[in-house]
């Protein structure tokens, strides 16, 4: 379940000119209230709203829009699946208060490390590739973007899975 909560726009933009989210700020003020199981669980639910953001910009043909959604998918996915499994780049970002893309780079290496799933890698690099290519620079058709669909939806299946198996620990 999601809610929506209107904030100013110059808010938003000076997050987002710091490299923050509103996600973010709130779990960087939030975070050690909460429990690991919610903060993934909520970025799961991030991660799925986004997935189907980034179907429907594709199914209308907009290339920037649907690469954007798609790098948060793994964006987020990646930090649930760091922050579940403690890798060191989750306790970086926690010192830091952000996550910097260096960090959700290392954290996706260390995660399909751990998990010995290299899908994990290949849908963070691909994320990164759509975000400069697709929505940066606005090189990507509809047709390069959807192509790497699939690679979204196996990490998401991922990280659902493990988050699951985590939370059934708690």
């Amino acid at each position: 379940m999601s809610v929506s909560v209107p904030l100013p726009k110059r808010l938003v933009d000076a997050l987002e000119a710091n490299g923050l989210s509103v996600i973010d700020a709130i779990l960087a003020v939030l975070g050690d209230k909460l429990d690991p199981g919610a903060v993934a669980e909520a970025r799961i639910e991030l991660a799925e709203k986004f997935l189907d953001e980034a179907r429907e910009y594709i199914a209308k043909g907009d290339a920037i829009q649907a690469s954007e959604k798609l790098y948060k998918v793994a964006e987020e996915c990646v930090k649930a699946l760091a922050e579940v499994l403690r890798v060191p780049e989750a306790e970086e970002a926690w010192k830091s208060r952000r996550w910097y893309t260096w960090l959700l780079g290392g954290a996706a290496r260390s995660i399909a490390n751990k998990l010995n799933k290299p899908e994990v890698v290949e849908a963070w690099a691909l994320a990164y590739d759509v975000h400069v290519w697709g929505f940066h620079e606005a090189k990507y058709t509809v047709d390069k973007v959807s192509w790497g669909l699939k690679y979204f939806e196996k990490l998401l299946d991922i990280a659902k899975s493990i988050i699951k198996n985590f939370l059934k620990k708690m």
